[in-house]
């Protein structure tokens, strides 16, 4: 049995975060049910190209990404029998995951105030752009703007480069992953005392937060952390990017030991005695000349042969893009890259769930079609075909 089976949680999700937060949940057994609006097509996701798994560009490669293992549920919370239904599902639930602009949550009545009428027990999450209170409640938020505001942009890329972002959704991914922590904690929470509530986070808040040591260098020391040469750590060197003969090698000599080590491999052991580099301090201070003595030594074999040298010994991994890291030869035998049966495609390929749970395998499934299991749903809570089609009629579903 996989940890969150028997979890049941009803997920409002537009874009990224909500999205790949109740998928993470899914993964680890929760069952998921994605509420979406048939009005305006269900989760932004869906049609977002450029690349799709249907002829009929409604099965977008980017929203399977983020909504692997949940049901798919159509409901219009903005007519009288869609909240009808939200109630009814709300009294079989154990929590609501949002991830909408921060002012929506209220409107559409699925904060703990609307809800705990119908499930005193109920937790609602919900992950916003700025928050649900304050000047900003109504402003829309995406992963980028945060990178931006919260300082990542000035801390990302080479000095002297115009500001750039990571290349990855990270605040997004962030925000999901703080979102379902969230409502973890206030689920157990609710189980002991019987209350539920509403637990907030934020996408600026979750980029602010991860400045970590940086922030607190500049909030107590006055220190404004730059880009660093080479993707470089601040503290500690060598530790960045150095060429080889073919590429790129990230070298991490975060310890003693493992520059003693580095310098024994490349046959290099006159460095350490060279009094710029006999210490962490005087190798940062001399880390220009540093990076030219061992961009040296490195270029004269290939990334491969260095890897095989130091691997297990020194600190280090290759400088891959997208296609080489996921056709890495150890990724593929760790079983990290999947095949799932698809009805038009045959078979289509999907990132491995991050978790494992020695002796429940984690499944991945395609995301369902927009409303797959509406019916399913409603006749589980009880509804008959009249009823179900009295709710078509008036656009709720």
């Amino acid at each position: 049995m996989l940890p969150l089976s028997g979890l049941h949680i009803l997920a409002f999700e537009s874009w990224g975060a909500g999205s790949y937060g109740a998928m993470l949940l899914a993964q680890l057994g929760a069952e998921v049910i994605s509420v979406e609006n048939p009005a305006t097509g269900g989760n932004t996701l869906r049609t977002m190209g450029p690349y799709f798994f249907d002829a009929a560009h409604q099965d977008s490669q980017g929203f399977e990404a983020a909504n692997q293992n949940k049901r798919s549920f159509t409901l219009n919370l903005k007519t009288p029998e869609g909240q009808e239904v939200l109630h009814d599902l709300v009294k079989t639930a154990d929590a609501t995951l949002d991830n909408l602009r921060g002012d929506v949550p209220e409107k559409l009545g699925i904060t703990y105030e609307a809800l705990k009428a119908h499930n005193p027990k109920i937790v609602c999450a919900h992950i916003s752009g700025y928050g649900r209170t304050g000047p900003r409640a109504g402003w829309p938020g995406y992963d980028f703007l945060m990178q931006a505001e919260a300082g990542w942009m000035s801390v990302t890329g080479e000095p002297g480069s115009i500001p750039a972002k990571v290349g990855v959704s990270v605040v997004d991914l962030m925000g999901g992953i703080y979102g379902a922590l969230g409502l973890l904690a206030a689920v157990l929470a609710a189980r002991e005392t019987g209350v539920g509530r509403d637990m907030d986070t934020n996408l600026l808040d979750i980029a602010l937060s991860s400045l970590c040591y940086q922030g607190l260098w500049y909030l107590n020391e006055g220190v404004v952390e730059a880009c660093q040469p080479r993707s470089a750590h601040t503290a500690e060197a060598p530790c960045q990017i150095f060429r080889t003969q073919d590429g790129w090698l990230y070298v991490a000599c975060i310890l003693p030991k493992f520059w003693e080590k580095l310098c024994r491999l490349i046959q290099r052991e006159d460095l350490l005695s060279d009094p710029r580099l006999v210490t962490n301090e005087s190798r940062l201070a001399h880390r220009d000349e540093l990076t030219l003595i061992l961009d040296g030594e490195f270029s004269k074999k290939t990334s491969e042969t260095w890897l095989n040298l130091m691997t297990g010994q020194v600190p280090c991994a290759p400088v891959y893009d997208i296609g080489k890291a996921l056709d890495n030869p150890f990724v593929r035998q760790q079983g990290k890259i999947v095949t799932v049966p698809h009805p038009e495609r045959g078979q289509v390929k999907f990132i491995a769930s991050p978790f494992h749970c020695p002796g429940d395998e984690i499944r991945i499934s395609l995301a369902e079609k927009l409303g797959e299991s509406t019916e399913a749903i409603l006749r589980e809570l009880g509804y008959d075909a009249p009823r179900i089609a009295a709710l078509r009629k008036a656009g709720a579903i």
